[in-house]
């Protein structure tokens, strides 16, 4: 039993040995071998980390001065661009309006011409009715209407009252009796109030 334990000792002996003597290279990881070795944090961490330089404070204030300068000029340009684009809008707002009503000039510079010649009054009349019909449907298609005021109850937010006459009839006292001027809505707003004359 003693003998196999010595032969035992004596064999581990000699695989140390072997493994001290041996020169065995040490293995390399993969890849590029330039690459530096990562951070290894110890201890406090951050201590032990190298830290890039801060730049200057020189070039700092240089480039946010730089940023600066090109944001206020940027600014500019929007303002002018934008300034510029608003003149043009409220030039050229009532563009497609006048075009519009170009084609009723055009009815009112016939029916003049044929004024001084026309010996026909119905035939006047007809036309002039023609080109109010016209005029009247180029309003309701860009949102005008009539407020509707004869024989209604006077209302301050839509009538103006130019008059009052005295009647006879008491369910006319405080209604609009006459129409001076008509008023008009664009869409809900009231564009111009009634001229109207009030009974009392």
């Amino acid at each position: 039993m003693h003998d196999q334990e010595e032969v035992k000792q004596k064999n581990i002996n000699k695989t140390t040995e072997n493994k001290e003597n041996t020169n065995i290279p040490d293995i390399q990881p993969s890849g590029d071998s330039k690459k530096p070795a990562p951070e290894v944090e110890t201890g406090a961490g951050a201590s032990d980390k190298v830290v890039p330089e801060e730049m200057p404070a020189e070039e700092k204030l240089a480039e946010l001065q730089d940023k600066y300068i090109r944001l206020s000029a940027e600014f500019d340009n929007y303002r002018k661009r934008t300034l510029r684009e608003k003149m043009e809008l409220s030039k050229y707002a009532g563009e497609n309006l006048l075009l519009n009503i170009i084609p009723l000039m055009d009815d009112f510079d016939r029916a003049l011409k044929h004024m001084d010649t026309a010996t026909d009054c119905i035939a006047m009349k007809n036309g002039i009715d023609l080109i109010y019909g016209k005029f009247s449907e180029f309003l309701k298609q860009n949102g005008i209407k009539e407020i509707e005021s004869l024989n209604s109850n006077f209302n301050v937010d839509l009538h103006e009252a130019v008059a009052k006459v005295p009647i006879g009839e008491d369910d006319k006292k405080g209604k609009v009796v006459d129409v001076v001027l008509k008023g008009y809505y664009l869409q809900d707003k009231v564009l111009r109030f009634s001229k109207v004359v009030v009974g009392e």
